[in-house]
């Protein structure tokens, strides 16, 4: 070995706890080692903006001259591990604009490895995925996504059962007895030690071919060359909007057409049209004025503009008109009326199943409903 590079993707400030805790432990277990590392942060154009994907990365090096080298370069050309702590970024992120969309597994060398939490199987997590010229390898770790954030650390041992896979898909960075000490170290914890043991023995790895994934082109931009520059600083307004879809009725606003947000969503909105009485408030309140005003008078969200905040489903005075679904279930941002309008029994039927599958889970994004936090610490205590 003469430098292991390693990335975390994590959700901004919601995940900073714990893809902090990762890069830090890896560069503690390769000091156990002889060898030497860092550790810092990436963020994009939204600094940890609420959702925003960002970045962590643990360089290792066998010494100070090979570390120094690789440091020199400004941003990773390619990493041996990508670690993605929240499954439904496999989609792709969006935390640099001009880059447009970034596939998931875009620096993931051929032949390394990609760590995935999920409750997916290997199959639906691929299918989300942009496809490759060159194989890689993915690691699959049962979990929901872990909200260790700024404020806010959950302790439900993710952060290491992660470690323990890394030690045994990357034998090159680390051996699982280094990165148990390290635990150790920093969580005198035998439970802990026990978590990232039992991960390392049930840590597989399945081979992602090249061709595997969605065919699907990813969203880039073209930089104004430095001829195309003008004078000063310009930032040009975006048009007002008109008439939904170019027509004369309803109105649809003008959106940016580089930054879509849609890699911030983790949930989107479900809406029910038939028990939608037009009070405008999901259109009034969404602060990525993401609705459309369809010729009927109702609102359709923009699933290219959605950021997944769920003020909608907050604001909406009526049952179940609004509900935030996992964004996993999805695999297109269609237009909901269109789909309502076509057919209306047969998005009924898709639609009622999404929200009442939604109900039985526990929601691992947000909550539904002002004080539910507080709802679930005492049935915890109950338990």
């Amino acid at each position: 070995m003469s430098v292991v590079a390693v990335e975390v993707v994590y959700r901004g400030i919601f995940q900073r706890t714990l893809a902090r805790n990762i890069v830090r432990s890896i560069v503690f277990a390769a000091r156990k080692e002889g060898k030497i590392g860092t550790a810092f942060g990436r963020y994009g154009d939204s600094p940890e903006r609420n959702g925003i994907p960002a970045k962590q990365f643990a360089i290792v090096a066998d010494g100070a001259e090979e570390l120094e080298e690789s440091m020199a370069v400004y941003e990773a050309a390619e990493v041996d591990v990508t670690i993605n702590v929240d499954d439904t970024m496999c989609k792709g992120i969006e935390s640099w604009a001009w880059y447009g969309l970034q596939p998931i597994n875009e620096l993931t060398k051929p032949g390394g490895t990609l760590i995935v939490t999920s409750r997916q199987d290997n199959d639906a997590l691929i299918e989300d995925m942009h496809q490759r010229d060159s194989a890689y390898n993915l690691a699959t770790i049962a979990s929901i996504p872990s909200f260790s954030g700024l404020w806010v650390f959950k302790d439900d041992h993710t952060d290491v059962r992660i470690l323990g896979t890394l030690a045994k898909v990357a034998p090159q960075l680390v051996s699982l007895d280094s990165m148990l000490a390290a635990i150790n170290d920093q969580w005198s914890s035998e439970t802990k030690q026990a978590s990232a043991r039992k991960a390392y023995d049930r840590a597989s790895l399945r081979p992602v071919e090249p061709g595997e994934g969605k065919n699907e082109e990813r969203m880039t931009f073209t930089l104004p060359g430095w001829k195309d520059m003008e004078e000063a600083v310009v930032i040009r307004a975006i048009e007002p909007g008109g008439g939904f879809r170019g027509g004369d009725a309803g109105y649809e606003p003008v959106r940016s057409a580089v930054f879509k947000k849609f890699s911030t969503r983790s949930m989107r909105p479900v809406i029910n049209f038939d028990t939608c009485t037009k009070c405008t408030l999901c259109w009034l309140q969404c602060p990525d004025t993401c609705f459309d005003v369809t010729p009927d008078g109702l609102y359709d969200a923009n699933m290219e503009s959605c950021c997944g905040c769920g003020v909608c489903e907050a604001v909406c005075p009526v049952t179940d008109c609004v509900t935030m679904v996992n964004e996993g279930e999805f695999n297109d941002h269609n237009s909901q009326w269109e789909a309502w309008t076509e057919n209306k029994d047969e998005y009924n039927k898709w639609m009622t199943v999404l929200v009442e599958t939604q109900k039985k889970e526990t929601r691992t994004h947000g909550f539904h409903h002002k004080g539910q936090y507080a709802e679930e610490i005492a049935e915890m205590g109950d338990v």
